[in-house]
C-alpha cells in the first residue's frame, strides 16, 4: 500500500533503512547483511540516496518521503499495490514525478496498481481502467477513455465538469453538470 500521507504513514522513531526492512522481516525474506544491501537497492531503485539509510523521515521532503513509502511498497515484490491517493499531498511537479516513477516500476515489476483519486488528470494519465465510485458503490466502470470521453452515469458526468479550466476567460461555470440524487 501507498498512503496519501507521507508524512503520517512513516514512524519517526525509525531509520529510512527500519522503514523498508520491516516487510522483508515480517516475511522473513531478509536478514544481515542481505537486508542492508536489499535495503540499499530499493532505495537506489526509487531514487534516493542509498548512504541516506540512517537518517529518520523528518531529515526528508515531502517527495522523498513517499518514495520512501514506495521502497516500503514494492519490498517484497508484489503483484498489486494499493495507492490510495499516493500523490494528493505532493505539488504538480513532485505529483509527476511520483507518477512517472510508479509507471516505471509497473514496467520493471510487472505490477498493477490500484489507484485510488479524485484528481481526474492523474486518472487519465495512470489508469487503463476506471472505476467511479458514490457513496460507496461503483456507478460505473469502463476504458479510462471511454468513462472520461463519453461519462454515461451522471454522477460522472458532474465530476468530469468540475474539473477547472485552465483559461480564465472560458471557465464552463454555465456548463457545468450539477449532480442531482434522484430517492431510491
Amino acid at each position: 500500500m501507498i498512503f496519501q500521507d507521507p508524512v503520517g504513514s512513516l514512524n519517526p522513531r525509525k531509520t529510512v533503512a527500519d522503514i523498508i526492512a520491516e516487510p522483508l522481516k515480517l516475511a522473513k525474506l531478509a536478514r544481515g547483511r542481505e537486508l542492508d544491501d536489499r535495503v540499499a537497492a530499493l532505495m537506489a531503485q526509487v531514487g534516493l540516496e542509498p548512504s541516506w539509510r540512517e537518517r529518520y523521515p523528518h531529515a526528508f521532503s515531502g517527495g522523498q518521503r513517499q518514495r520512501i513509502g514506495i521502497a516500503r511498497a514494492i519490498a517484497v515484490k508484489p503483484r498489486l499495490i494499493i495507492a490510495d491517493e499516493a500523490t494528493s499531498a505532493l505539488d504538480v511537479s513532485l505529483r509527476s514525478q511520483m507518477l512517472d516513477l510508479m509507471m516505471q516500476l509497473q514496467d520493471e515489476m510487472g505490477l498493477s496498481f490500484i489507484f485510488i483519486s479524485h484528481d481526474m488528470s492523474v486518472i487519465r494519465y495512470m489508469c487503463d481502467r476506471v472505476a467511479v465510485m458514490y457513496r460507496g458503490r461503483v456507478v460505473e466502470t469502463g476504458t479510462t477513455e471511454a468513462v472520461t470521453g463519453a461519462p454515461q452515469h451522471a454522477y460522472t458526468q458532474a465530476l468530469l465538469s468540475a474539473i477547472p479550466h485552465p483559461d480564465p476567460r472560458d471557465r464552463r461555470l454555465a456548463g457545468r453538470t450539477r449532480y442531482q440524487e434522484t430517492a431510491s
